[in-house]
Formats: C-alpha cells, structure tokens, sequence
C-alpha cells in the first residue's frame, strides 16, 4: 500500500541587524523618544514614515517634521485570529492612519472592537524603547497623553524574522526520509540520462522525464566544494572554525550540503574520500540530521576528472 506523503511544521527564523542610515535614524530616535517624525517632499507633502528619498525627483529627502500622536482611520482590515509575534494577542484592525500632519498613512494596529473609517485614534506607546515601529504598540481610541522621553540615538537595529508554516514532502522525497529512517541512503535515476539523484526528484531536471528507479547509495563519497565558517552567530551549535562541505556520493550524480569533522578545518580539501557518521540509532528520524557529519576516510583523494562535472 502506497504511504501518504510525510508533512511537518517548519520554522525560520533569525534576528536581522541593519544600519539605518541618516533618514531612518531620526525616525526611529524620534519614536524611541515617544515622537513621530516625517519628512517633507518636494510638492510639500509630508510622509510618515519618512522615505529616504523623494518618490518624485528621487533626490535625497532631509526636511524633517514631527505630527502628531493622533490620527484618522482612512481604511482597515480585521484580524480576528492574531498570530504569534503581531501587535495584540486579541483580535483588532489592521489600518492605514493618517496622522494630524501627515499627508500619507501609516500602517499599524488598532485596538478597538468597533473599528470604521473615519475613527479618530492616538498612538499607544510601549513600554520599552528602541524597537523601531514597535515603540508605538497600537493605535486605540482612548490611548492615554503622553510626554517626550529622552533617548539616544539609534543607528542600528535588530528584527526578528519568522515564518512558520506546514510543510508536505513529495512522495519522492517522502520515500528517501522514511529511508533515511532506516539507516539507507535512497536516491533515484533518471531512465533518460542515467543520473542519480539525492535527494531524489519527481523528475529530472535535465530531461523532464519520471525519476522512478530507486537507487540504495552507500554512506561514503567525496568533497567537491566547501567552505570554512569563521563567524560566530547566534544559535551556532558548532564552535567555529569548522567545515560546512557538498558531499558526493558514490555513484550519485548531484552533491548535498553537510558537515565534515574528525580532521582539522585547514585539512578539508577538493577530492578528499569522507564517510558518514550516525548518530545512535535511538536518535534517528525522518531526516538527514540522523548523519552527525562526515569524517576523513584516509583513503587517497578523488581525481578532479571524477568530480569536476559535479561541482
């Protein structure tokens, strides 16, 4: 009986750091300091937030001007659901406000059960500071009067980034986890071209052909290309420096990204012969993670003539 194919959520996610440049500084000093800058135009129209540079003569654009804290719904949608990471855990609006000031509208959140074009709402401000957008947590009706507060200038910032959703493996690739499950290797050859592919396609690229014969392939193969990680970054497993390396099975046709250990990173090479390295059996799932990395053979290394059409 033919298995349905495998799904599983996926998350990614990292912090995404950037400079902010001139422009983008001030606006998100002002919003630290509880303030809300735009800048002027050349027709004299006043945008928040502030572009870096003019949308009609695209010359740089350094006119600041502060608005206000209130504003006008012009148009909105509902969030009945809210999902993790956005502005309330309760349902609100999602608005376009325009800002006593401003000629263009802002997109936030608007806490409010009753929301309709027209309302006139007030910036409500987080707690903490130097988040970005993130300092005003809302819009809402009856937001309560602010002061300024000081705050030093930002010139960096850090956002995290997430996506989160489900994903369904093709019955190809469905068939190579369960594989992997079970300690093999499991790719599939193209009728057409005689390649081997793993992980394995519904078809082959260079043909457009069904990829249907499966192909047991050992846990042995070669480096063809690689790089050393030098940098250290946040959720790093590994301390640098190590080896991230495409690896070539024996008598496969394309390379997959992993990790060589077991030698000293300045020894990894073009050609070296490497083999797998499994994590306990007790450990192993429906994934390439069951392989911990690749370790040197010590056989001799492959001739680039064996390789250099895969790389």
């Amino acid at each position: 009986m033919t298995q349905a194919p495998l799904s599983a959520p996926l998350d990614i996610a990292f912090d995404y750091t950037r400079s902010l440049g001139p422009t983008l500084s001030r606006f998100v000093t002002g919003l630290a300091q509880r303030r809300i800058l735009g800048v002027r135009g050349s027709d004299g129209r006043v945008h928040v937030p502030p572009p870096e540079y003019d949308p009609v003569t695209s010359a740089p654009l350094t006119d600041m001007v502060e608005v206000a804290h209130t504003g006008t719904v012009t148009t909105w949608c509902w969030q009945p659901n809210p999902l993790a990471g956005q502005p309330l855990e309760r349902p609100f609006a999602w608005a376009f406000v325009l800002l006593d000031g401003a000629d263009t509208p802002m997109l936030h959140a608007v806490d409010a059960s009753d929301v309709h074009t027209g309302m006139r709402v007030r910036a409500r401000w987080a707690d903490t500071a130097g988040n970005g957008i993130r300092d005003i947590e809302c819009f809402a009706p009856d937001a309560p009067e602010v002061e300024p507060r000081p705050a030093e200038d930002i010139s960096m910032i850090t956002t995290p980034v997430r996506l989160h959703y489900m994903h369904s493996a093709s019955p190809e690739e469905s068939l190579y986890l369960r594989a992997l499950a079970e300690g093999r290797l499991l790719g599939q050859r193209c009728p057409a071209c005689d390649k081997v592919y793993i992980p394995p396609r519904g078809a082959c690229p260079t043909d457009g052909v069904p990829t249907e014969e499966e192909i047991e392939l050992p846990d042995r193969g070669i480096v063809t290309t690689f790089c050393i990680v030098n940098v250290p970054f946040l959720g790093q497993r590994i301390k640098p420096p190590y080896v991230a390396a495409y690896i070539l099975l024996d008598g496969a046709d394309i390379a997959f990204l992993h990790l060589v250990l077991g030698c000293a990173a300045e020894e990894v090479r073009m050609g070296m012969r490497v083999e797998a390295v499994w994590k306990p059996r007790d450990q192993w799932g429906t994934t390439l993670e069951n392989i911990d990395h690749f370790q040197p053979t010590g056989e001799p290394d492959a001739p680039y003539d064996s390789y250099a059409g895969h790389l």
